[in-house]
């Protein structure tokens, strides 16, 4: 006799994980968006200092990292919501919000994460297409807001694509949106985005109750392996109904020491922000040199089409050949077709050197 699931196990994508963590000999990482660069001293030793308390529960409330975020974005803390990184918030806000009759809407190809709240909660998923320059349409995506639609998600800068768009253009299509609809723009690269300073986005929360902007300290702050997200929202209302949803100590006590750390040092975040930048300017202009054509990104990472064919085997044939080119060259990249889009490739800016070493790589593949 075999186990028997429940039907949503069926419907639930598997999350496309990136390979290599297994190897062992030193490999150029750029497929998952990671930072190059480790944590800072300073947080370190904060992680160093929280281990001899490993033997009590975390503050479930989060009081101190609630604190020093509504300190550092001026918003009050019960506005605030923690998690085990974004997805945490993302999941638990799905399970809150979601369930069968309900519908959400996002484009595609977006992050990955979420095809998983339709399908695990049984509502609708409505997908709208990205436009000509690999960003959101967010007339269409209007379009398909209706009375039975709850949620509504704008990933900027978006993943995969690392496109964004301005401030003004995600302000007015809030402000249309109706009150009944919950907003999420995710905002996990918006430190990379040169379009507007990254807390512009802030003012929109006191005029919209039912907006919230989602973040992390995976990417920019080094702490992917200890995984803390907040979402800063426009009420109370989705801080409580997520943590209705979760399990109680969601963010273990490591992440919590290191995220109030990590906020101390904004000099540092500005600073590995400038590197990357500088990498990503340098990156794309060699990828144009290869002829390749990456999208215009406002995020820590590239991506680009393998050129121009258009048949789906193609391109899927040509990105399993790129990938298995670079992989034995001992680089590590995502391909696009487990990402929404076959033919392509999303490339993490790395240090000068791993970059340099990918780009190498990729010339000789081609």
């Amino acid at each position: 006799m075999t186990l028997e699931f429940s039907e949503r196990i069926a419907r639930i994508p598997v999350y496309p994980v990136a390979g290599g963590y297994a190897q062992q000999e030193p490999l150029v990482r750029l497929a998952s968006n990671e930072s190059p660069y480790p944590p800072l001293p300073e947080v370190r030793e904060a992680i160093e200092g929280a281990l001899s308390t490993l033997n009590r529960y975390p503050d479930p409330t989060n009081s101190i990292l609630r604190a020093r975020l509504s300190d550092r974005y001026e918003v009050p803390a019960a506005r605030i919501a923690i998690g085990n990184g974004s997805c945490d918030i993302l999941l638990a806000a799905g399970e809150a919000l979601l369930e069968p009759g309900a519908e959400l809407v996002y484009s595609w190809p977006s992050f990955s994460i979420y095809p998983h709240l339709g399908a695990a909660s049984g509502a609708r998923a409505v997908t709208v297409p990205l436009d000509a320059e690999e960003c959101h349409d967010l007339e269409a995506m209007l379009r398909e807001i209706t009375v039975a639609t709850r949620l509504a998600i704008v990933c900027n800068p978006n993943n995969p694509t690392s496109t964004a768009l301005a401030l003004s253009d995600i302000a007015a299509f809030v402000a249309e949106v109706p009150n009944h609809v919950c907003v999420i723009v995710d905002e996990a690269y918006c430190e990379f985005n040169l379009l507007e300073d990254p807390d512009a986005s802030l003012e929109l929360l006191d005029r919209h109750p039912n907006l919230v902007l989602l973040r992390t300290f995976s990417k920019v702050h080094g702490l992917c392996g200890l995984r803390a997200g907040f979402a800063l929202c426009g009420s109370e209302d989705l801080p409580r109904a997520v943590d209705q949803v979760r399990q109680p100590f969601f963010c273990n006590a490591l992440a919590q020491a290191a995220a109030v750390e990590a906020l101390a040092h904004q000099d540092a975040v500005i600073e590995r922000v400038t590197r990357t930048i500088a990498e990503r300017l340098s990156v794309d202009e060699r990828l144009r040199a290869l002829g390749l054509d990456p999208a215009l990104s406002q995020a820590n990472f590239c991506w680009f089409a393998l050129g121009d064919r258009s048949e789906i085997g193609q391109r899927e044939e040509a990105e399993a050949e790129v990938m298995e080119g670079l992989r034995q060259r001992g680089v590590l990249v995502r391909g696009g077709g487990a990402l929404g889009r076959a033919g392509a490739l999303r490339v993490t800016y790395g240090t000068p050197e791993e970059n340099t070493r990918f780009l190498e790589a990729l010339a000789e593949v081609l």
